[in-house]
C-alpha cells in the first residue's frame, strides 16, 4: 500500500514536471525567438550564367537553405554574371560594399595575391575530399580569412567541382612544342604554368568561353567537366577533350561577405549561413560526381575525342608548378607563409591516400 502511494506521487510529479518544460519549451519555441530576429535582404552577385544549374545552383542552395532556416527572415537573392557586376568582380563589388556577398571562385583574383588561389584549387594539389580535410580541419579556412581581412571579406567554401578536365582543344595536343602560342582561356596559377609552357593565357567569364572557341578568338578553353562543358556546348566548338585537369584537381568556389555586413549579423544568423555553404559544399560534388560520366558518354557518342594529356606535358607541367610556388613564395611573404602550410598538409595526406584510397581505387579498376 505504501509503495503504491509512492509510485502515485512520482507519476503526478513527473507529469507536472513534464507540463511545466512543455510550457516552458512553447514560451521559448523557436518561433517566438525568431521574432526577435531582424528581417534582412541581401543580395548575392555570382561568376555564373544561371543556365549552369550545378555551379550557379551552389549559391542558389545556399540562398534556399538561409531563407529556410529563418522562416524567411534573412533572404538572399542571387545574380548571375553581369546582372549587377561582370562576373570577374564579384570580390571587389563585396569589398566595396556593393553587395553583401558573392559566390565565385578566389583563383579569379590573384592579381590582388596570389595567395588566393589556394582557396579554390592550384596545380597538381588536393583532390576534393583532401582540399576539404584542409580548409575544415587542416586550418586552410583560418589562412584564408587571414588573408580575406586585408579586403574586408571573409570568405566560406560552398561548392566543389571535384576534379577537373583538362580543355577543349581545336587541334590535337601532341607534345610540348604544340602548345607554344596557342591562345587558351585558362584562369589561375594553371594559367601561370600554361604560360611558363609557351601558352598565349586569357581569362574569360564562363558566359563569354563558347563564343570565343567557336569564332576562333582562342583556340583551347577549360572550364569544369563534362556536364557543365555541354551545357555551354564547348563540345560543338571543339573536338578534342583531354584529361586529367591537373591544374583543378579538386576546385572549391565559395561564398564571400562583406565582414562588416557579417560582423552586424545575428550570431543565429552567422550559423544559419555557415550550415548553408556547407551544404552547398557537399551538394554541388555530389551532383558533379552523379551526372559527368553520362554526360561525357553523350558527347563521346557524338564524335568528342577524349585523350589524356602525354607524360611529357605532365611531367613538364608539374614541375613549372613547384617552380613557380618557390618563387612566389620567394617574393611574397604571405604565400610562402600558406604555400608551407598547405604543402606540408598535402604531403601528409597523400602519403595516407596512398595507403587507403589509392590502393582501394587501383584494385576497383582493375
Amino acid at each position: 500500500m505504501k509503495r503504491r502511494k509512492i509510485l502515485n506521487h512520482l507519476a503526478i510529479a513527473a507529469t507536472t514536471s513534464t507540463s511545466l518544460i512543455a510550457c516552458s519549451q512553447n514560451n521559448n519555441s523557436p518561433n517566438v525567438q525568431a521574432e526577435a530576429l531582424p528581417r534582412l535582404r541581401w543580395r548575392m552577385v555570382t561568376s555564373w550564367p544561371k543556365s549552369l544549374d550545378t555551379i550557379f545552383g551552389g549559391a542558389q542552395t545556399v540562398c534556399d537553405r538561409v531563407a529556410a532556416m529563418t522562416d524567411g527572415r534573412f533572404t538572399i537573392e542571387p545574380y548571375a554574371a553581369g546582372e549587377i557586376v561582370p562576373g570577374l568582380e564579384v570580390l571587389d563589388a563585396v569589398q566595396n560594399g556593393t553587395v553583401e556577398c558573392g559566390h565565385t571562385a578566389s583563383y579569379y583574383y590573384l592579381g590582388k595575391n596570389p595567395a588566393l588561389a589556394f582557396g579554390t584549387t592550384v596545380p597538381f594539389g588536393l583532390n576534393a575530399q583532401q582540399q576539404n580535410a584542409w580548409l575544415y580541419y587542416g586550418g586552410g579556412l583560418e589562412a584564408m580569412h587571414e588573408l580575406y581581412a586585408d579586403f574586408n571579406v571573409i570568405s566560406f567554401p560552398a561548392g566543389n567541382s571535384g576534379a577537373q578536365m583538362g580543355g577543349w582543344f581545336k587541334n590535337e595536343i601532341k607534345s610540348l612544342n604544340d602548345l607554344n602560342g596557342l591562345k587558351m582561356r585558362i584562369p589561375g596559377l594553371g594559367g601561370k604554368v600554361m604560360s611558363r609552357l609557351g601558352v598565349n593565357v586569357q581569362v574569360l567569364p564562363g558566359g563569354e568561353v563558347y563564343l570565343a572557341l567557336d569564332r576562333g578568338a582562342i583556340d583551347a578553353a577549360e572550364w569544369v567537366g563534362p556536364y557543365d562543358d555541354k551545357k555551354l556546348g564547348l563540345n560543338e566548338a571543339a573536338s578534342y577533350y583531354y584529361y586529367p585537369g591537373w591544374w583543378e584537381p579538386g576546385s572549391t568556389f565559395e561564398v564571400q561577405i562583406n565582414k562588416s555586413q557579417w560582423d552586424k549579423l545575428p550570431v543565429e544568423y552567422q550559423e544559419i549561413l555557415k550550415t548553408a555553404t556547407m551544404q552547398a559544399n557537399l551538394s554541388m560534388l555530389s551532383k558533379y560526381d552523379a551526372l559527368n560520366q553520362e554526360a561525357l558518354q553523350s558527347m563521346i557518342d557524338s564524335g568528342t575525342k577524349l585523350i589524356s594529356y602525354s607524360p611529357e606535358i605532365l611531367q613538364a607541367a608539374q614541375k613549372e608548378a613547384f617552380e613557380l610556388y618557390e618563387e612566389n613564395s620567394s617574393q611574397d611573404a604571405t604565400f610562402k607563409q600558406i604555400y608551407q602550410q598547405w604543402k606540408q598538409f598535402r604531403d601528409s595526406v597523400v602519403r595516407w591516400n596512398q595507403i587507403n584510397q589509392l590502393s582501394y581505387d587501383n584494385f576497383v579498376t582493375k
